[in-house]
């Protein structure tokens, strides 16, 4: 099943968009779809991950670092829109996402498995991470990051009020993409550390492979220059990283992962 969904992931991409094209007039309705696709994929790829948290009481297995990725990258992206004007339908995207990211990572705090973790702006954990960060044992510090990143850039572009040429607005837009790029890998990571996928929902890759197909379709079938090239060129990426994790799945499965590590990345 997941090796299937590897291959699929991997190869839907270019052939839906070689499909795209060779539709013509008739493609546009299926452009259309991609777009209601493309704008309610965080409520199809992660509410299932929601109510499995929910259900079983804990987050063990799931890693934290996914809300950080995406409310960060989305953050960004929303701050990036006003210089660049990309695709309305992007920015919906973001703006949705923070919603969905903000409950994934309320209820994955509610219930983490009990660990020591890290106060803030305190010495470096043992993992390596300056000040503890995105590992603390109280949920305000994470609360208190997104609040003060948001509010930074708001201050920056309040008083930059930059454009879609200023290397400033590149910069958000490229540093936002690049980041949610590396969404997979923080899950990979775990998993591999852990020599198994439990706790992390298969639908949630599902959704990630059928997301990485309607965004590819979307990104090559629009208009030239109404997508920027950063968008394609991030998401084949994360493209590449899905389809690796689809790879673990059929490695390791969901069988019984180490707790000790476990407890730690969640």
């Amino acid at each position: 099943m997941a090796i299937i969904s590897t291959l699929i992931g991997a190869l839907a991409p270019i052939l839906y968009v070689d499909t795209l094209k060779s539709l013509g007039p008739d493609g546009l309705q299926l452009r259309w779809s991609n777009v209601h696709s493309l704008i309610l994929s965080p409520f199809t790829s992660y509410t299932d991950q929601i109510l499995s948290i929910h259900r079983t009481r804990t987050s063990a297995g799931f890693s934290l670092d996914i809300p950080l990725i995406m409310l960060t990258a989305s953050i960004l992206k929303i701050f990036y829109w006003p210089g660049a004007r990309y695709d309305v339908s992007l920015l919906v995207q973001a703006f949705l996402m923070i919603g969905v990211q903000v409950t994934l990572l309320k209820v994955a705090l509610d219930n983490r498995p009990p660990w020591r973790g890290e106060r803030p702006f305190t010495e470096t954990s043992g993992e390596g991470r300056p000040f503890g960060f995105w590992r603390w044992n109280a949920q305000r510090p994470y609360w208190e990051y997104l609040l003060f990143l948001a509010f930074g850039l708001l201050v920056i572009h309040t008083l930059l009020q930059p454009d879609g040429s200023s290397l400033y607005n590149r910069f958000i837009g490229y540093l936002g993409l690049t980041i949610e790029a590396t969404l997979p890998l923080p899950q990979i990571q775990a998993n591999y550390r852990a020599q198994s996928c439990k706790g992390f929902r298969i639908s949630v890759l599902g959704n990630w492979l059928f997301g990485d197909m309607m965004k590819m379709g979307y990104f090559f079938g629009s208009e030239p220059g109404r997508v920027p090239w950063a968008f394609k060129m991030c998401g084949m990426f994360q493209a590449c990283c899905d389809a690796c994790l689809g790879l673990q799945y059929w490695m390791y499965g969901n069988g019984e992962e180490n707790s000790e590590v476990d407890s730690r990345l969640s």
